[in-house]
């Protein structure tokens, strides 16, 4: 094989060329299809996309101003009822686990309050909580999306489990699947494809953090666990199976970036940028390993040809079924995607670039929760820097969060629809609670972030107070309404991100290790008594 760089080993000439219009990779055995299944692999959603014109500049108005609701409006994913058929298929294959189980069980470990300090001369939050090494400096998985069981119920338990936090990374070292060019993207040859599961293109996975009392000793502890989403879809042998989650977004987003997520019921929410959301349920969370021990590859259930499968979740370097086995890039976990929802305006957003345009789809670059109003609402932004003849600073809306479950009609943005008043955009992560629009922008590494207070006058977003710094690297955001704070999760890597790249083994020259990763909340009470 050519020594040239290419997406995925297995990948054909002939399946190469049958995708060179979606800018999708079949996955493995994807190839020559049965009938009953054409391209069951290219995941949606999938929003009609466009050249963007000069015409689309012409409805901004001012930052804070009002935008067009109309723009966010999103329909059913087409192909909602054909992936409903395939993980109901993957169901009666694969046992299942449910969320307190998969907490009970939890293999990693977090530790309150180290030395990692990404907020240097920022005040230090109310609470941080600290991942493992590997999380804390991987450069494979880039933490983005947080929600958590306060976004989910009403009651903030799910059953009687509670203090539970979600948070969303994308693969960040082979995260594509589309034509990237570029030889320092990720992408593997077949040599380091075999050698390094790195190289896999394994999309995005979810993590679940519980702060509880330890069963054994009785001390306190906070443990959480990955879980990694998929897409269902049928091999060539008719068998159905799943892969990680992937887009064409080269060469601005390399995959689903997962930017923002939202827990509310039995649902997940994961933002798509160009695209919608994609939506996941907590009851079908498949269980690859039951009996928790690895090296015994566990029988699982037989497709509908009645032939047996087992699992096997020590080898990292495949995915879905093989042979009559099922691999899921080592993880125990896996939830498929159950549905879709799409934006139904043409997406016009320029690619190749951080500017936005003014009109058409937006993009969804984060989402989260306002449990503050009647109805519960989703709310929805942009990321955009704004250049000539794109000065949006980015849109913001919401929507009636409880309507999405329905997925038989249009869903229309409402309540309120805004430009974000950020004179220079670059919006992380946004999140409302009674009446204030919190917003994270960061500021790369080399100083902490701002988190801004808006509220709204006449329709109009206009700031209140100065921005409060924060940590490096600040991502979305999350209200927990029982503890009164404000999550967030921080970003950056050291080996990879500007100022950490000096040092990578320490972190930070300073030895402050500010380019390590860490969960964090500030107090709304203090956010909203700051000048």
């Amino acid at each position: 094989m050519p020594t040239r760089r290419i997406r995925r080993a297995w990948l054909t000439a002939a399946a190469t060329a049958s995708l060179a219009f979606t800018g999708l990779a079949a996955p493995a055995q994807a190839e020559d299809l049965p009938p009953a299944a054409p391209q069951s692999w290219v995941q949606e959603p999938r929003t009609t996309e466009a050249t963007a014109s000069p015409f689309t500049t012409r409805a901004w108005t001012a930052p804070g101003g009002a935008a067009s609701p109309g723009d966010f409006t999103m329909s059913p994913g087409a192909m909602n009822a054909e992936t409903t058929t395939r993980v109901t298929r993957l169901d009666s294959v694969l046992p299942k686990s449910g969320v307190q189980n998969l907490l009970a069980g939890a293999n990693r470990t977090v530790q309150p309050w180290c030395s990692r300090d990404p907020f240097g001369t920022a005040p230090d939050p109310d609470i941080k909580y600290c991942l493992q090494n590997d999380d804390s400096v991987s450069q494979e998985w880039v933490p983005q999306g947080m929600t958590g069981v306060s976004d989910a119920k009403d009651n903030e338990l799910w059953g009687d489990a509670g203090n539970i936090q979600l948070f969303a990374s994308y693969d960040g070292w082979d995260p594509g699947r589309e034509n990237d060019p570029l030889p320092t993207a990720g992408d593997c040859t077949t040599a380091e494809l075999e050698a390094n599961d790195a190289c896999n293109q394994k999309g995005v996975r979810i993590t679940f953090v519980q702060s509880r009392t330890n069963p054994a000793t009785g001390s306190p502890e906070v443990k959480y666990r990955h879980v990694l989403l998929g897409w269902t879809y049928v091999n060539s042998a008719d068998h159905v199976s799943f892969d990680g989650l992937h887009a064409a977004e080269y060469p601005i987003q390399k995959g689903v970036h997962a930017g923002g997520i939202v827990w509310y019921g039995n649902y997940l929410y994961v933002a798509d940028t160009r695209n919608g959301l994609r939506v996941f349920d907590m009851r079908y969370i498949m269980d690859l390993d039951p009996d928790g021990d690895p090296r015994t590859h566990d029988a699982m259930g037989a497709d509908t040809d009645g032939v047996k499968t087992t699992a096997n979740v020590e080898d990292k370097t495949k995915v879905g079924r093989h042979d009559n086995v099922w691999y899921s890039f080592g993880y125990r976990y896996v939830m498929p995607q159950v549905a879709a929802w799409k934006f139904k305006a043409t997406q016009n957003n320029p690619r190749g670039s951080y500017a936005c345009v003014s009109t058409g789809a937006p993009k969804a670059s984060y989402i989260s929760l306002d449990r503050s109003t009647t109805p519960d609402r989703l709310i929805m932004g942009e990321y955009c820097r704004p250049e000539s003849g794109y000065p949006s600073t980015g849109r913001i809306a919401s929507y009636p969060v409880a309507a999405l479950e329905g997925r038989s009609a249009d869903i229309a943005a409402e309540g309120w629809a805004n430009y974000l008043p950020l004179a220079n955009g670059g919006a992380q992560g946004a999140a409302a609670h009674e009446g204030t629009l919190y917003v994270n922008e960061s500021k790369g590494t080399d100083e902490p972030g701002n988190l801004w207070r808006y509220t709204w006058d006449g329709g109009r977003l206009v700031q209140s107070g100065q921005a409060v710094k924060t940590a490096r690297g600040a991502e979305d955001l999350y209200v927990e309404r029982g503890t009164g704070r404000l999550w967030s999760v921080s970003e950056h890597r050291p080996g990879q991100d500007d100022d950490c790249v000096a040092n990578p083994g320490a972190g930070d020259p300073d030895g402050t290790d500010y380019c390590q990763r860490v969960l964090y909340g500030h107090k709304l009470s203090w956010l909203d008594g700051q000048p």
